[in-house]
């Protein structure tokens, strides 16, 4: 029977089935990232937001409107993560606020269409800049579709609402030229779809339920791109008989197993990352190769970033938090003063929630956390505007090495706003790039890519792309350091040998041997090299 009114048990079901239908596709979402790094998260990051929202209106009694709206903005407030999550958050605050004066069981079709309105206004407010051909172009578009019209159903409301997502999403390389160029329509505005389509599949009867193993398994036989296996499997083996080594052998073996499959060989040396169900049986075929030199395997089911608790402290006039990953930069961050630190960023970025939980952790009058990520930065902020009767500062830190830069300049002596400026300066100034691998053949401003590559960039320039990572590092110092530079800091990780980092030193000093060279070993995964240059 069509729908001609909403009760708030109808718009919790919609709500939860937008979040399942996303949390079944995240991967694929996760996929159009427009660089072709091992790190997209866009679409785990909505999923686990959008997961948080649900957990909160799961035991909600009330059957009004307002009530559930209120706790599932709560819950995606406390539990968004990443830009797009930030976003997304804001928009069902925006839809809650339209309603939360509502005390009726139902709400009219007009009241929907006008709280969806209220939804992208308020997801606009929540960026300062805001960008075109994201997913703010998307809710932006949706909404304007619908504003002022009559609708006899839900159904034909939620039909031309989401129709005009997917017209706005299908729209975005065209406002976005690296979108066009990447050949991928924007991860966030993909994202949004996802839910809201999830949305009409509740309304037309269809009920979804999280996928187990199983099911995703049969899935893959009619729409592979969907299969989404649990566990992230990255190893280093040494290989016993490099030369008699057949990469094409591995590569059909694990593709059999699993998906996202990246394997790079350097000289006896081989690195291998794949997504699979079973990575013991990955881990025994590795093993019958060589001598194994490191092992990581992440189960991506987890929703929760794991903390590094901080030692009982005396009261201080200013607390650090700083977001990293890899042994070896926790310990720097953590030597240059950093009261906490909260292990992730890359391919896990933290929640709102966990910054209330790092604030609260450390007695201090005023707060500056560090992010370390262009995707954290407005989990962050969105924290800091929640702590009340303290001060919370939010550095632009957009990568570890501005983020390490910027720390070095902390004076304990200077006021909180003194040290944001000074720490701000530096992240202004100094220039920043990496060496990471290609999950994808691609083509960006003209560098061809291809999967497997070895990349240099900084912020969104690609320098080359090349099979050699020691020619990587040194196309990427070429672009970074020039005659003002003074000093080099490189972090290397946890794939790259000491003779490599030997080579790179004194490729540095052919350059200008009066540059000042800080080596630090990072430990962390994904990025080969973290450089800054000042």
């Amino acid at each position: 029977m069509p729908v001609t009114k909403i009760s708030g048990a109808l718009l919790k079901k919609m709500v939860t089935n937008g979040a399942v239908n996303l949390k079944n596709c995240y991967a694929e979402v996760d996929a159009l990232n427009v660089f072709p790094v091992p790190d997209g998260d866009t679409g785990t990051n909505m999923s686990m937001t959008m997961m948080a929202g649900v957990r909160e209106i799961e035991n909600v009694s009330s059957k009004q409107i307002a009530p559930i709206l209120k706790n599932l903005s709560r819950g995606l407030l406390m539990g968004a993560r990443g830009n797009s999550g930030v976003i997304l958050s804001q928009f069902f605050r925006g839809v809650y606020t339209e309603l939360k004066n509502v005390t009726k069981e139902f709400i009219t079709l007009e009241e929907f269409a006008n709280s969806l309105y209220g939804g992208y206004k308020m997801a606009y407010k929540a960026v300062m800049s805001p960008v075109e051909g994201t997913i703010l172009t998307v809710v932006k578009d949706a909404a304007n579709a619908i504003n002022g019209k009559n609708y006899v159903t839900l159904e034909e409301l939620v039909e031309a609402y989401l129709s005009a997502a997917k017209e706005s999403l299908a729209n975005t390389p065209k406002l976005l030229p690296i979108l066009a160029e990447a050949k991928v329509v924007d991860s966030g505005g993909a994202g949004f779809v996802k839910i809201v389509e999830g949305m009409q599949m509740m309304l037309n009867g269809e009920q979804l339920h999280i996928q187990t193993e199983e099911e995703k398994a049969k899935a893959a036989e009619t729409q592979a791109q969907e299969i989404i296996f649990g566990y992230c499997t990255e190893f280093i083996i040494e290989l016993a008989e490099p030369d008699k080594f057949v990469e094409s052998d591995l590569k059909d073996q694990l593709q059999a197993m699993g998906d996202s499959l990246v394997l790079v060989k350097d000289e006896s040396l081989l690195k291998v990352h794949v997504h699979v169900n079973k990575p013991g049986e990955v881990l025994n075929i590795a093993q019958g190769l060589g001598e194994l030199v490191t092992t990581k395997i992440e189960n991506m089911r987890l929703q929760h970033t794991q903390f590094i608790e901080p030692k009982k402290q005396e009261h201080k006039e200013i607390g650090i938090i700083s977001v990293c990953f890899g042994d070896g930069i926790k310990k720097a961050f953590t030597e240059l003063g950093t009261d906490f630190i909260i292990d992730g960023g890359q391919t896990m970025n933290p929640s709102t929630e966990q910054f209330l939980k790092a604030i609260d952790s450390i007695d201090a009058d005023n707060y500056i956390i560090i992010p370390n990520n262009s995707n954290v930065i407005l989990a962050a902020e969105q924290a800091a505007t929640l702590v009340e009767n303290k001060k919370v500062v939010v550095l632009k830190a957009k990568s570890i090495a501005s983020g390490y830069s910027a720390l070095i300049n902390f004076d304990p002596e200077l006021s909180v706003d003194e040290n944001f400026e000074n720490m701000s300066e530096v992240i202004n100034t100094v220039k920043t790039g990496e060496v990471t691998y290609a999950v994808r053949d691609t083509e960006i401003d003209g560098v061809k890519i291809n999967s497997g590559d070895f990349m240099s960039l900084s912020g969104k320039k690609i320098f080359s792309s090349t099979k050699e990572r020691i020619d990587a590092i040194k196309s990427l110092l070429d672009g970074l350091v020039d005659n003002d530079a003074e000093i080099v800091t490189l972090f290397y990780g946890q794939d790259v040998n000491e003779e490599e980092v030997n080579e790179v030193t004194e490729y540095i000093n052919e350059i200008d041997d009066e540059i000042e060279i800080e080596i630090i070993e990072g430990k962390q995964d994904i990025y080969s090299y973290i450089v800054s240059v000042e």
